[in-house]
């Protein structure tokens, strides 16, 4: 054989072997297997998210090595759709290697067995009957077709042989699950960004990264109404249209157009008591680009509109540019000096605080808000209390963690109502740094007291922790804010240490020395609390900082007797900064007490605000916005007719069971001349309980009465 000769053989050998593995289960199931790793990370990591939120979550470092690895967009990613082409190639060809050989084996009777064959199976009996082996041959096909099964006679050198087959329609189950897949596989694909990728790729359609309006957006960031697949959203303010919807991309948008317009004439949200939402629906009108004609429509959550193969669903409700009204107030400095400040969600405000200036960005206004407000901590529990076997600084710690954290802590269904609107806003200073704020427009009652809420964030993925201000008699933040101003400012101070004196020590007169140490005492008490002289620092961390110069021995004591100067200072620094304002005194009360607690624990959670001012929420227009998903699918229904032969075939392999059955009948010779003799065996794939049953079934009713013996 020659060189040539011998190279082919040994290619076509190579590539018989690479089809083998490629199309062997153990390849399939690796190829699953990834796939499975690749879903569970999709379903873990969320999808589509913006840039900086990754940042956020995962740093700069990390944040790049998944970019590379399209962990951000998993399912669009490229070795995840060649992995789904790769296991479409293997499973269509395990199809194309098995299949015919199946569907052959279906058709066959196997019709070549010996009776020596016979005699191996397990499952055999033997009788024999009066009359010809032709009639008893009959006999036993009728019986045979009477109990199910399809029967073919053929003629044997010695001998009848009468095959017979039922559940042949089994394999039908291994070619219905194995093309399920690869019709599953296909209408993924269809659905997946790889018609979107293929543009990108040779249409030079690329992802706009900057800001502006849609309409504005050159035609390389658009995709045309010839797009098979898209999944997109729209957002559509009350009284305005949309004739396209955003695709979020890796690095930027696409804009994909529509073949019609959705106008939102109303949306409609209901609530039930409790104040969660039951209802969201959007009340729209659509124009047909191509034909002009117009209809209503009402879009709800699970009842999308489809028109054109496009589908509408409601997906969410946003702001649509809300009109607001604020106050603002205050938070650094001995000023209580409130101004009035507007603006609209979507926009930008300038504002100027002690001749700083910053940019408050408004990013979001809620009408409702459905909270928790029966968690926290026992009613009437005093948050400076010090208890046996911690630390003073482990005390305060849990006293900061009680006051600051979530506006709203876990608790049953039946404790949630609605806490009415919200505000949320970004403060950025003059170096591009910023914070997040969300305050709440009215008081909620949080363990038996008026708190207004005040949130704060750092980063957008970090939930808010909220500074929780004092209602007062006038349901306002007002006496708050004149309590903060004061504590700034060092005359009140001392004033407020002078009354504290006079009132500690009222029969003294004559003993100025004890009265000066006394107000010395108790105007240190509130500088330390201002956070004077405490690196910035003030309220309870500078208080605990003070103490942990005391010997251990004494802190518990000294704790005790600064907390009781901190309350009594505090309460004539509220009278000072009423007499100076003009006002009446305030009159003690157990109201006033509780009042005067609270602000004391704002005031030391306010050092941790870290904002300028407090900016409270008097007045809005409210402007919805309906967020809706725009979908086209052309692989949906590839994939229902998946889904229907996946369970067409499972049912086939699990439930339909192939027997096969042979009887060789002969005549029996010899000293019977008019007898036939029949030897039977049976067969199956696997063996269960009924099909033991059914064979002693067929034992017993297969032999003729006339038969003169059973093997």
């Amino acid at each position: 054989m020659s060189t040539t000769g011998i190279e082919l053989k040994t290619r076509r050998r190579g590539l018989a072997e690479a089809v083998e593995l490629v199309s062997s289960m153990r390849f399939a199931i690796g190829l699953l297997v990834m796939l499975a790793i690749a879903a569970t990370i999709g379903t873990v990591m969320k999808q589509n998210e913006a840039a900086p939120d990754y940042v956020n979550q995962f740093g700069p470092f990390w944040f790049e090595i998944f970019r590379k690895l399209g962990l951000y967009t998993v399912y669009s990613a490229w070795w995840f759709l060649l992995i789904l082409a790769i296991l479409i190639v293997s499973t269509s060809l395990c199809i194309a290697r098995n299949a015919p050989k199946m569907l052959r084996d279906m058709r066959s009777w196997r019709e070549s067995v010996r009776e020596e064959s016979l005699r191996n199976f397990h499952h055999k009996t033997a009788w024999t009957a009066e009359g010809s082996a032709v009639a008893l041959a009959s006999r036993t096909a009728q019986r045979l077709n009477d109990a199910g099964y399809r029967v073919k006679l053929v003629d044997k050198p010695g001998g009848v042989l009468v095959a017979a087959k039922k559940g042949a329609a089994n394999k039908f189950g291994y070619i219905f699950a194995h093309s399920a897949i690869v019709i599953i596989l296909l209408g993924g694909l269809l659905d997946s960004d790889l018609p979107i990728r293929f543009q990108e790729w040779f249409m030079g359609k690329t992802p706009y990264t900057g800001a502006g309006l849609i309409a504005q957006i050159p035609s390389r960031h658009r995709l045309g109404l010839g797009n098979p697949s898209f999944r997109g959203n729209t957002l559509i303010p009350e009284g305005q249209d949309s004739a396209s919807a955003i695709l979020p991309q890796a690095n930027g948008v696409l804009v994909q157009e529509l073949p019609f317009t959705i106008h939102l004439n109303k949306f409609i949200v209901d609530f039930y008591s409790t104040g969660m939402p039951k209802l969201f629906a959007s009340e729209v009108t659509i124009r047909d680009h191509e034909t002009g004609k117009t209809f209503p429509a009402s879009i709800k959550v699970n009842q999308p509109l489809i028109y054109r193969g496009v589908a509408v669903y409601q997906s969410g409700i946003e702001d649509g540019g809300s009109k607001l009204k604020l106050t603002g107030y205050p938070m650094a400095g001995a000023s209580d000096k409130a101004f009035a400040i507007e603006g609209e969600v979507g926009s930008a405000t300038e504002l100027k605080q002690e001749n700083v200036p910053y940019t408050v960005e408004w990013s979001g206004f809620r009408a409702f808000n459905v909270e928790n407000t029966t968690a926290g901590q026992k009613e009437g529990q005093d948050v400076r209390d010090v208890k046996q076997g911690q630390s003073f600084n482990e005390q305060f710690a849990r006293t900061l963690s009680e006051h600051t954290g979530s506006a709203a802590k876990t608790a049953n269904n039946k404790d949630l109502k609605n806490v009415g609107p919200s505000v949320q806003y970004k403060l950025r200073d003059q170096t591009g740094q910023a914070r997040e704020f969300m305050n709440y427009m009215q008081p909620v009652t949080l363990e038996g007291a008026e708190v207004y809420l005040a949130g704060v964030r750092n980063n957008p993925g970090d939930p808010f922790s909220f500074l929780r201000i004092p209602s007062d008699d006038q349901h306002s933040v007002r006496e708050w804010m004149r309590l903060r101003a004061a504590l700034a400012d060092p005359s009140l101070r001392e004033e407020a240490a002078r009354r504290y004196a006079a009132r500690a020590l009222p029969q003294a007169k004559g003993d100025a020395a004890l009265a000066r140490q006394l107000q010395e005492s108790a105007a240190k008490t509130l500088a330390i609390f201002a956070g004077d002289g405490a690196k910035g620092n003030g309220g309870y961390l500078a208080v605990s900082q003070f103490l942990e110069r005391i010997p251990p021995a004494e802190q518990e004591k000294a704790a005790n007797v600064f907390m009781k100067m901190l309350n009594g200072a505090m309460w004539e620094l509220w009278q000072a900064a009423h007499a100076r304002a003009g006002q009446p005194p305030v009159e003690p009360s157990e109201a006033h007490g509780r009042f005067l607690q609270l602000a004391t624990n704002a005031l030391s959670d306010s050092f941790f605000y870290g904002a300028p001012v407090y900016l409270s929420l008097e007045d809005f227009t409210e402007v919805k916005a309906s967020v809706l998903q725009v979908t086209r699918s052309p692989g949906k229904k590839v994939v229902y007719l998946g889904c229907l032969l996946l369970v067409l075939g499972i049912f086939s392999m699990f439930y339909i069971r192939e027997r096969r059955i042979w009887v060789w009948v002969r005549e029996q010779g010899g000293d019977a001349p008019h007898f036939a003799h029949a030897l039977m065996a049976m067969s199956t794939q696997r063996k269960t309980l009924d099909f033991e049953r059914e064979f002693d079934d067929l034992k017993t009713r297969l032999p003729q009465s006339s038969q003169i013996g059973v093997s």
